[in-house]
């Protein structure tokens, strides 16, 4: 029988199924770090990492979050609820990745002006994990199921000046693991300063504030809340811009789990130091855009790098790649990342530009 990795600290459906007395889920190494990666931390107690996965492929190429990016593109909204605005005119966009192992995670938005200095927004998203096995705690199967998360989500955002914009996310959570469901609200707050002439933009977003109305069982799952910050700004008079969003801000301590690569027994020890907190809480981006048409980015993530140090990571572990296009009223946009050697991410993105403001 395989190893019962739901044990493992930072599964996310471990977390959420913690009834575990009726039910216990087998499933293979590859899928139990994939899930420790969507679930966005090791040693955390709060569910719903699926949360922090980007709709947009623009996002995740450049590290997987960044608050401040300016695009054309309303997929960004699940990052700060400000990037929402008039001048997206009447849009909708569809987003598709295949997760790690198994998985699948899409997205779907449509928005529109409100007024003059205002826009709303209206979007699904829905993360299949894949099928797992189930067993009584005597061994007894039960048969595979296949959990899976679903989120729906309005926006709004209105300009308080020319340069400085806030607004809202609301999301309603439904969550379905073999037998189990729960049902989850939350809400985010953000603002977004933005000075065109000299392509800069600033950002802070309060996001997943909330919690469950109906639990899995007795005991209560929290939401990933999180306080952000993101940078971005175009390098003098370059085609380059470069991001710095820093995430995680409502703690300082960010451990994580690492072994000895000599150690044939592979045990596991707990790290934690100070520029190792600092650089897990930051996410960085580099992005050539010749015009507002096309772009090509590359971003870094030292938590998901450390994260995966406990399993099998290569070279590009913590690291993703991507870029767009925008040719008439579409935009496509693709992004990658790999972040385990036995597995990898690919995201698509599909904007269609109904009606320019």
């Amino acid at each position: 029988m395989a190893e019962d990795y739901t044990k493992k600290e930072g599964f996310d459906v471990n977390r959420k199924m913690k009834s575990a007395d009726k039910l216990k889920i087998y499933a293979t190494a590859l899928i139990a770090s994939g899930l420790s990666f969507t679930a966005g931390a090791q040693l955390t107690s709060s569910g719903y990492g699926f949360l922090d996965i980007p709709v947009s492929s623009h996002v995740h190429a450049l590290g997987g979050v960044n608050s401040a990016i300016i695009d054309n593109d309303i997929m960004l909204v699940d990052q700060n609820p400000a990037l929402l605005g008039p001048e997206i005119g009447t849009q909708a966009a569809v987003s598709y990745m295949h997760y790690i192992g198994s998985g699948n995670f899409g997205g779907a938005r449509f928005g529109m002006p409100a007024g003059e200095r205002g826009a709303w927004a209206a979007g699904i998203r829905y993360l299949n994990y894949g099928a797992f096995d189930g067993y009584m705690p005597d061994g007894t199967a039960t048969g595979s199921f296949t959990p899976a998360d679903i989120v729906f989500e309005g926006s709004y955002s209105h300009d308080i000046t020319d340069r400085l914009r806030g607004g809202i996310n609301y999301r309603m959570i439904y969550s379905n693991y073999e037998q189990y469901n729960a049902f989850a609200m939350a809400v985010d707050l953000g603002i977004n300063y933005y000075n065109e002439e000299k392509d800069l933009s600033f950002s802070a977003v309060l996001t997943n504030m909330g919690g469950q109305i109906k639990r899995f069982d007795s005991e209560y799952n929290r939401l990933p809340f999180d306080f952000r910050l993101g940078y971005m700004q175009t390098i003098g008079s370059s085609p380059f811009q470069i991001s710095i969003n820093a995430w995680h801000l409502t703690r300082w301590k960010l451990p994580y789990y690492s072994h000895d690569k000599n150690d044939t027994e592979k045990r596991q020890e707990i790290k934690s130091g100070f520029f190792s907190d600092l650089f897990r809480h930051l996410v960085f981006g580099l992005q050539y855009s010749p015009s507002k048409r096309f772009y090509l980015g590359v971003g870094y993530n030292y938590k998901t790098r450390t994260d995966m140090s406990a399993y099998q990571r290569n070279f590009l572990s913590g690291f993703t790649l991507g870029g767009g296009i925008r040719v008439r009223s579409f935009g496509f946009g693709v992004s990658y990342a790999m972040p385990h050697k036995s597995a990898s991410t690919l995201m698509l993105n599909l904007n269609w530009i109904i009606r320019e403001f």
